[in-house]
């Protein structure tokens, strides 16, 4: 077990396991992995969690609870993580009125050409959950977006 997690963490961890156990045979499904993490209020990129030992398809392997919670704690260690503050720095770069917007088309274009890039439906799904509408000049507040886009937790399918 992982000695360094508080009794509140491993509660908590615990709960979000049984959530994505969802045969209720104490296993879940390595492929939500990430979610699971990420329901921990943790960010790992999709390489971490594949390090890991998540999966891109379901079925291919299980994972215990007892495996999980060393993950979770390893993953917690983590520097790589970012958070609402990093994000925000991030997008500040891209507002050229220092108004709190940035063009929606560079948005577009970061989420789908940068990184861990999305697909047409994932950019749709995010678009649909967390986007404010554009102003007359192709502009969005970027802060509410960033924060929908960390309080929905918008899980991201990467299986096709």
């Amino acid at each position: 077990m992982a000695n360094d997690l508080k009794d509140v963490e491993i509660e908590k961890a615990q709960f979000v396991f049984s959530v994505y156990d969802w045969e209720g045979s104490g296993q879940m499904d390595a492929m939500d992995l990430g979610n699971a993490l990420r329901a921990l209020n943790l960010n790992p990129t999709i390489e971490l969690i594949g390090k890991m030992g998540g999966t891109q398809k379901r079925g291919e392997k299980k994972i215990k609870f007892e495996e999980f919670l060393p993950i979770f704690s390893q993953v917690k260690k983590e520097k790589e993580q970012g958070c609402f503050e990093d994000f925000l720095e991030c997008l500040k770069l891209y507002d050229k009125n220092e108004d709190g917007t940035m063009l929606l088309a560079e948005l577009t274009h970061s989420l789908t050409a940068l990184g861990e890039r999305l697909d047409d439906v994932e950019l749709d799904n995010v678009m649909k959950d967390c986007m404010d509408p554009e102003d007359d000049d192709g502009n969005i507040p970027y802060a509410p977006f960033l924060k929908k886009m960390m309080d929905n937790m918008v899980v991201i399918d990467h299986v096709k």
